[in-house]
């Protein structure tokens, strides 16, 4: 079997996957956060913190609940790391330094996981478990809350109510994430990934050196990290060290388990709206995107473009063998186009055009199909732009899901998608004008720039993937990375809570002749376009100086 064919079946075999699992989750995700009943366990935790879960709340009270379990979650984070000398289970590692701890709380806090360490040399058993796994979930939990409370808006009317953050936190986390990622962690043990509590092993000589491995609870931690679109590993090699991802089956499944949640939520949303036929016009317009960057991804990378290429059949640096060019290839299409940031192989060492596609992914405000939640109402933000769009066409007033889309909704969806490419463009332009944080680049010229672009798009899209060969562990970049991650995340859900407060507090309009039908296939092409063009109208010279300088060269 050639490697060509043996990437599009496991292409096939993920979507089959996905296309099984889609309506069951989708369905139990609806009851999940439809339903007025409390389970015990959930009952302990609201009155551990002090909640009253069946109190409705308007989009400012949501939005404290977020910024301030958030906040909690940062400050406990960054003590953790700073107090590590003196835990137990710290494997002998020291406290981590006050800027890195700050990047790395803040990384996680966000649902970014980008990581400017060496994970098995730098975090102890407590920190990876009790801080870094704990908000691997949690932070998916309000990435999805806040879908949700978006879904509320167009469902309701006559309203500012969009449901209790804290009950959709805790439901989150208790029955979707908690109890899919502990089947995952099963799987993936069964596949080979490590599962302990072990210390620090002495394997023998390396290269002049002792090589060291530690153990750690690995396989739990792998698979809310895909699960949950997070992306941080346990090791410095992430999803490409055979601890964490054994076998190219573990492979496969843990980019099912990326792809699993975002792609479901839109039944949830269609069911909770009350027009499933909506949700598919939703699923279709992120899986179009997905399977044409994963199409143009794999070609990139099979392209040959030489007698070394002919011999390897593709570009194999900085890949696995373990998985080859096709497995790669839909890998780092899934986690740059999800908010997840993984990798099993090194996208620096992808070819000049398919390292742009990666990027390309990320800037699209990973919508396709996203991370848990946050890809959601991203493309429903989108999808409020390229109605107001159809509506400048026709002279109408625009309308969504039975939504007079007005003045404030559209500047509330234009903040939303201005605010990420300012982050990227204006810190990237003064890392390249400063002095300091260009030597950071292992290379110079057209990759050179991609490595800084890469970083700041990575942050700000709250994705945590690297390029690879920036040196990140720096003040400059451990502070700007962090403050892009921060505004990166909570800026934009400031304006979609406030936009869903809006929709709510309508009251419907009847559907007319002159109605665009958003549920035909017509109105997708149309959400796709308008996607591609305000991505590509804000990034391209950008992307020009960088991959597509050294793609062309």
């Amino acid at each position: 079997m050639g490697p060509v064919l043996a990437g599009v079946l496991q292409l096939l075999a993920l979507i089959a996957a996905l296309a099984l699992a889609y309506v069951p989750l989708g369905n139990y995700m609806a009851k999940v956060y439809s339903s007025d009943k409390h389970w015990r366990v959930e009952k302990w935790i609201y009155k551990g913190i002090g909640a009253n879960p069946d109190t409705e709340m308007r989009w400012p009270v949501y939005l404290r609940g977020v910024l301030a379990f958030s906040a909690v979650g940062v400050l406990f984070l960054y003590l953790l790391q700073r107090l590590q000398g003196v835990l137990p289970g710290s494997l002998g590692f020291s406290a981590i330094d006050p800027d890195q701890a700050f990047n790395t709380a803040v990384s996680f806090v966000t649902n970014t996981n980008w990581q400017s360490y060496y994970g098995e040399q730098a975090m102890g058993h407590v920190v990876q478990t009790a801080g870094l796994a704990v908000q691997n979930f949690v932070s998916a939990a309000v990435g999805i809350a806040v879908a949700v409370a978006l879904v509320r808006g167009f469902a309701r009317s006559r309203t500012g109510e969009l449901g209790n953050f804290w009950a959709d936190l805790v439901r989150g986390t208790v029955r979707i994430l908690v109890p899919i990622a502990a089947v995952a962690a099963v799987v993936l043990v069964a596949c080979g990934a490590i599962q302990n509590f072990s210390g620090i092993h002495e394997v023998g000589q390396f290269m002049g050196g002792q090589q060291q491995w530690n153990g750690g609870a690995v396989a739990s931690q792998e698979a809310i990290k895909e699960l949950g679109t997070n992306g941080g590993g346990y090791f410095n090699a992430n999803s490409a060290h055979p601890f964490e991802n054994p076998t190219p089956f573990s492979n496969l499944f843990e980019i099912f388990l990326i792809l699993v949640i975002p792609f479901a939520l839109t039944r949830t949303f269609g069911l909770m709206v009350g027009s499933v036929k909506q949700g598919y016009a939703i699923l279709a317009t992120m899986a179009t995107i997905w399977l044409g960057f994963t199409a143009l991804m794999m070609w990139t990378e099979f392209a040959h473009h030489g007698p070394a290429f002919d011999i390897a059949g593709g570009a194999y640096e900085g890949k696995e063998v373990r998985f080859g060019v096709g497995a790669s290839s839909i890998f780092a299409t899934a986690t740059t186009l999800t908010s997840t940031g993984a990798v099993d192989s090194f996208h620096s060492s992808f070819t000049g055009l398919g390292g742009g596609v990666t990027m390309l992914g990320m800037m699209l405000g990973e919508i396709a199909p996203g991370g848990t939640g946050s890809g959601l109402y991203g493309m429903l933000i989108m999808a409020i732009i390229a109605v107001f769009i159809a509506g400048l066409m026709v002279g109408r007033t625009p309308e969504y899901l039975g939504k007079k889309i007005g003045s404030r909704e559209i500047k509330l969806s234009a903040c939303y998608i201005l605010i990420t490419p300012a982050l990227v463009l204006v810190f990237t332009a003064f890392a390249m004008a400063l002095p300091t944080p260009a030597n950071s680049m292992t290379n110079s010229g057209a990759h050179g720039f991609s490595e800084i672009l890469y970083a700041y798009t990575s942050a700000s899209n709250n994705n945590g993937s690297a390029f690879a060969g920036l040196n990140a562990d720096t003040q400059w970049f451990n502070s700007t990375l962090g403050l892009c991650m921060l505004f990166g995340r909570f800026l934009p859900m400031v304006f979609v809570l406030a936009l869903a407060g809006s929709l709510a507090e309508q009251k419907p309009v009847p559907e007319t002749a002159g109605t665009l039908r958003t549920d035909k296939p017509l109105y997708a092409g149309l959400l796709v376009g308008t996607i591609i063009i305000i991505t590509g109208l804000t990034y391209f010279p950008a992307l020009a100086l960088g991959p597509l300088a050294e793609g062309l060269a």
